[in-house]
């Protein structure tokens, strides 16, 4: 029997959203697409039984679940000091970064060893991820560079800029992500959307207030004519440090019922008020994926986002692209996403022309599809 173990631990604690779903999926996949004679355990940092027994539950099938001698602040500053924890490493494959990289030899001990990479934030953006996360990221890369014998990242974007600052040779694979298999559209959606207080028409995003996603730029667009009076519904945290989303709203002489924080939302929820959007808008700036613009495409949405390279990539002529601002004395980054919410509304073919190229594009992401790239990935390791 061959083994594949995978590190699950950013499914226990509070990690981003698209980190512990994409590891969650990635995960029950791969159980489900295991090749005959294979099997799959999970690996897991020092957690308590109650938490041990949850990965149970959420990752049926799994072999075993090994749970390792440290909690997770120790075990990530142990490997990225090279320390062995938690015996040989078999064939591992680690969804992010927190990986055992360490001198093997795949010849000799049957040893193999795939990280994951999702962006190059922490060298472009490193205040998104704070100094502590950015410089353990930039370590724990140096070692991937020296000891990982995959590299997988989910777009071509990734591995250009990754290429720029490291020679992995021909290491690196881009296979992508796709939707949660539990976002859908449940049978009390009526109830839900009330609760929510959703109405006929509003332009959606998902964010932070943190520069880098461009909420803020989005805020003040649709406080311009072209926005045509669209209220807007932000998913995710109202505030970060001292601005708000309310505040940067007030600021741009918006009523209070033009922008609304609908803080976090379970699945059920966020597929209510993806399914009831008039148009989705990703103003981020950089990302590695954009897991959110594909979600929009599953529910055959207009989708508006900038031109970054990677939302360029995943949204592959499905969505209107948007100028990105070019530095810090370029301005009219709302302008240009208020005209290019101006023209969607305003053009009735467009807007539908743009839902169906979100439904087709849609179809190209699926999470079976990323699993058996990855199997083939270790088998042809």
């Amino acid at each position: 029997m061959t083994t594949l173990r995978v590190m699950v631990d950013d499914l226990v604690g509070d990690h981003p959203r698209g980190s512990r779903r994409y590891t969650e999926e990635l995960t029950r996949q791969l159980i489900a697409t295991a090749p005959p004679g294979c099997d799959v355990e999970a690996i897991v940092s020092a957690v308590g039984d109650e938490t041990l027994a949850d990965l149970r539950q959420r990752l049926p099938g799994a072999g075993s679940i090994t749970r390792l001698p440290l909690a997770r602040r120790e075990l990530a500053l142990a490997w990225q000091s090279g320390l062995s924890v938690g015996g040989p490493l078999g064939m591992l494959h680690a969804p992010t970064l927190l990986a055992p990289l360490r001198r093997h030899d795949r010849g000799v001990s049957a040893e193999q060893l795939a990280v994951t990479i999702h962006d190059t934030l922490a060298w472009t953006h490193p205040s998104s991820l704070g100094s502590a996360a950015a410089a353990w990221t930039k370590a724990m890369t140096r070692r991937a560079r020296k000891f990982a014998d995959a590299v997988v990242v989910p777009t071509h974007a990734v591995a250009d800029r990754l290429s720029d600052r490291f020679d992995f040779g021909d290491r690196i694979r881009v296979i992508g992500g796709a939707p949660a298999t539990t976002l859908r559209l449940p049978a009390d959606a009526d109830e839900r959307a009330e609760r929510l207080g959703l109405s006929d028409r509003y332009a959606l995003t998902l964010g932070t207030i943190e520069p880098r996603k461009g909420v803020a730029d989005l805020i003040r667009a649709v406080a311009l004519p072209d926005a045509q009076e669209m209220p807007l519904l932000i998913v995710g945290p109202d505030r970060l440090g001292e601005t708000s989303a309310s505040g940067v709203a007030a600021a741009a002489g918006l009523p209070e019922d033009r922008v609304r924080a609908l803080g976090r939302l379970d699945d059920a929820d966020f597929a209510v008020v993806l399914d009831r959007a008039t148009v989705f808008v990703f103003p981020s700036v950089a990302e590695g994926f954009g897991l959110p613009v594909v979600e929009a495409f599953k529910f055959g949405l207009p989708v508006i986002h900038s031109d970054d390279p990677a939302l360029v990539e995943v949204a592959g002529g499905a969505g209107l692209a948007v100028e990105r601002p070019a530095g810090e004395t370029d301005a009219g980054y709302p302008e240009r996403l208020a005209a290019a919410i101006g023209r969607v509304l305003s053009d009735d073919g467009l807007r539908s022309r743009l839902r169906v190229l979100a439904s087709d594009r849609a179809r190209a992401f699926s999470w079976r599809d990323s699993a058996e790239r990855l199997w083939q990935l270790h088998a042809d390791l």
